[in-house]
């Protein structure tokens, strides 16, 4: 007889605890987020009552006013929260990587497959849009890893479309805040079969198997959204 394997359950991650540590990273880099989500919270439901008492029914309109409340504070917090997490990522080596790794959807990223000395690296994605090579670190350094890098592409993969990224906040770049909705933004040009094909052919390629350091919260602030 042949047992069945038990299937392993998922294990999910309690919703409150997810709000507890995103508050948690949010506090180090923002020390005054309490006071900002309760002062929020109060001058809100302040405006429902207020409301209220010039329709003469402070309490049905306060009753209302109380999980919308919640609500704007919420919404301030993700908000906040979000930036904070990029925030306490940036600088860190392999911070592009934890950001291109956590598009969930339609893109599949390998990190590091090219690194200089210096730690500079190239990261490569690959999606409907194509091919997109990522670089993050000295921009001489990641330019010529990236030229070099997207040679080696076209070898293994040609008439694929590359493109090429590098990560900053000078002009002709893209900051890490932004690196996700560039990436998401990119006009399809793979048919889905086409793109396994690519996928299948790159992993043959690989890349550094280097360990890329994880932040603190580098894929959280996408999830709340």
């Amino acid at each position: 007889m042949f047992k069945r394997k038990a299937k392993e359950k998922k294990i999910k991650t309690p919703r409150f605890q997810t709000f507890r540590d995103a508050y948690s990273v949010t506090k180090q880099v923002k020390p005054w987020i309490g006071s900002t989500l309760i002062a929020t919270f109060i001058a809100t439901f302040a405006v429902g009552i207020g409301i209220g008492l010039i329709v003469s029914h402070p309490v049905y309109v306060g009753f209302i006013f109380l999980p919308l409340s919640f609500l704007v504070t919420l919404l301030l917090f993700t908000r906040i929260a979000g930036r904070a997490a990029y925030s306490s990522i940036e600088g860190q080596i392999g911070a592009g990587a934890s950001v291109l790794m956590a598009i969930r959807k339609g893109w599949t990223t390998t990190p590091a497959v090219a690194v200089s000395r210096n730690q500079d690296m190239v990261h490569r994605s690959v999606g409907r849009a194509g091919i997109v090579l990522t670089g993050e670190g000295s921009f001489n350094t990641v330019r010529q890893l990236l030229q070099d890098e997207h040679k080696k592409t076209e070898r293994f993969a040609p008439g694929v479309p590359v493109i090429e990224v590098i990560i900053g906040d000078e002009q002709g770049q893209v900051s890490l805040r932004k690196l996700q909705k560039h990436l998401q933004k990119q006009p399809k040009k793979l048919t889905a079969h086409q793109m396994r094909e690519v996928r299948a052919r790159l992993k043959a390629v690989g890349g550094l198997s280097m360990p890329i350091p994880k932040g603190p919260m580098p894929t959280r602030a996408p999830k709340m959204r």
